[in-house]
């Protein structure tokens, strides 16, 4: 079956979407041999043959899900032109082309999904589904309890309304708090933005779940597989057409199964 050639790179492991539009543009891809240019460029990727930079691609491959510990300091990209710690300094041992779904700052800690699947990548970070994710944030000063309902009840920021799924006071003292957050939101750096907008700048923060997957022991730096069970999770989540109840019925999940 005919699909676009961006779907078919990205399926592939080769690279996003968009990434896929710039190499078509240079002139990079070619299907049986005529090089590709125009954006709307479909293929049959069981029938075609399909060249990126002469190479030819292959879309048979076995697929890869992991979960990664980043740590703080290192930049959520495979590559980096200043030359800072990457994410893929970390998969040793992992041959195959992973990308990471979506991004954690550099300041920013926890867990972070990487795979070869384009398609679940795309369907993960869509802005429909909505998909929860819990963190843990270290802000400076004592929380007061109307900073606290104010965050909860959602904070206007430059960029638009920022409205938490779900907010839990760990514990608080005249030089800190933590708290444990959870948000359906994708904007840049918006937990940061939002705790300085009441005066509460974040001095650490740790994603601790996506959806009920969670980060549990391991240890930073390190990384394993997801297993068919939590991808199939996954899947599902990003499926649903209301996504809003599912989002508090895993913080809620999240938050209970921690007072056990």
């Amino acid at each position: 079956m005919e699909e676009r050639l961006q779907k078919i790179l990205s399926q592939a492991g080769v690279s996003s979407r968009r990434a896929a539009e710039k190499m078509i543009a240079e002139g990079r891809i070619s299907v049986n041999r005529a090089v590709a240019t125009e954006p709307g460029t479909k293929a049959d990727p069981e029938k075609d043959e399909i060249r990126v930079d002469g190479r030819l691609i292959s879309c048979e491959r076995e697929r890869i899900y992991l979960l990664l510990h980043k740590p703080r300091g290192v930049v959520t990209t495979m590559s980096d032109p200043q030359g800072r710690p990457v994410v893929a300094d970390l998969l040793g041992g992992v041959t195959e082309r992973v990308f990471p779904v979506g991004r954690l700052d550099y300041d920013s800690e926890g867990l972070l999904i990487l795979t070869n699947d384009g398609e679940f990548s795309q369907r993960l970070q869509h802005p429909r589904y909505r998909i929860p994710k819990t963190y843990r944030v270290k802000v400076e000063g004592r929380l007061l309890k109307g900073e606290l309902q104010a965050l909860e009840k959602g904070i206007d920021l430059a960029d638009g309304r920022f409205s938490p799924a779900g907010v839990l006071l760990e514990k608080t003292n005249r030089g800190s708090s933590w708290l444990r957050i959870t948000i359906t939101d994708g904007r840049n750096r918006v937990l940061r933005r939002a705790f300085e907008s009441i005066g509460h700048p974040v001095v650490r923060l740790v994603r601790v779940a996506v959806a009920d997957i969670a980060l549990g022991s391991l240890r930073e730096g390190t990384l394993r597989l997801l297993t068919p069970k939590e991808v199939d999770r996954l899947l599902v989540l990003a499926s649903k057409r209301k996504p809003e109840k599912n989002c508090l019925d895993i913080h809620l999940k999240i938050n209970n199964s921690r007072r056990k």
